[in-house]
């Protein structure tokens, strides 16, 4: 990392820092590479520390950095695509699925929820509780939504009955799924489960999974937005968060 001049920059010197700290992240660092310390980078670039601080702060936003406690500032390995685009697709639990079952209860759906399902007020159904991580970091929560159709799973681990509905998911033709995503912020329980502060930015992808002419189940995805892309398909790769 070399020095450079800030002082005739007219754009603030916090966001001109930023641009070339992630400049050299690119050419310079590997992913899980520790940053040297504020001080020691303060001096290389001839700047306050608390300007210092407001730029690591933004490329930490940005996905580009994170912060660890006991280690340091480290390089932030690449976005995970999450593609959006309305395809044939797979059951949740197909051989290649990257999402893993931590829990299983039976309780009403919310109301956004229930009508997708086609479900009458107060009706119960299977809620699967899964979690995908990246470069051993959380980056998704997801709770899927399935109707309490056939024989209930005796098993008292809720891991085992999610898995068993799973199962019981994939014994039907899967007619196709669509999509939608939106940006929304991170409630108490979803930052809990991804390590983050609630109120922070997170990305909703909801799936509808079609079978029979009807909805058999409805996922509520929840990413980290500092942590992923969206992507349409084999066309993937744009990014709609700035980086």
């Amino acid at each position: 990392m070399g020095t450079t001049q800030l002082e005739t920059v007219p754009e603030p010197k916090y966001w001109h820092l930023k641009t070339v700290l992630s400049e050299a992240l690119d050419s310079e660092f590997a992913v899980g590479q520790i940053l040297p310390n504020e001080r020691d980078l303060a001096a290389r670039y001839g700047v306050a520390r608390a300007t210092l601080r407001q730029a690591l702060e933004q490329l930490e936003f940005e996905g580009r950095l994170q912060r660890r406690r006991g280690v340091g500032t480290t390089v932030a390995p690449p976005r995970v695509g999450v593609d959006i685009a309305p395809v044939q697709g797979s059951w949740p639990g197909a051989p290649g699925d990257a999402w893993q079952v931590e829990d299983c209860t039976e309780t009403s759906p919310p109301a956004a929820v229930a009508r997708l399902l086609d479900l009458v007020d107060g009706e119960t159904v299977h809620v699967v509780r899964r979690a995908r991580t990246s470069h051993g970091q959380p980056l998704a929560a997801e709770l899927l939504y399935v109707p309490l159709d056939g024989p209930r799973s005796g098993a008292d681990d809720g891991a085992a009955r999610g898995q068993a509905v799973l199962r019981a998911l994939h014994r039907d033709p899967l007619d196709g799924q669509d999509r939608s995503v939106e940006l929304g912020s991170a409630g108490a329980e979803d930052a809990r489960q991804l390590d983050r502060l609630p109120g922070a930015p997170v990305l909703v992808v909801t799936t509808r999974y079609l079978s029979g002419g009807r909805v058999a189940a409805v996922a509520v995805s929840t990413y980290r937005a500092d942590t992923c892309r969206l992507t349409f398909g084999e066309t993937g790769g744009m990014e709609l968060l700035a980086s």
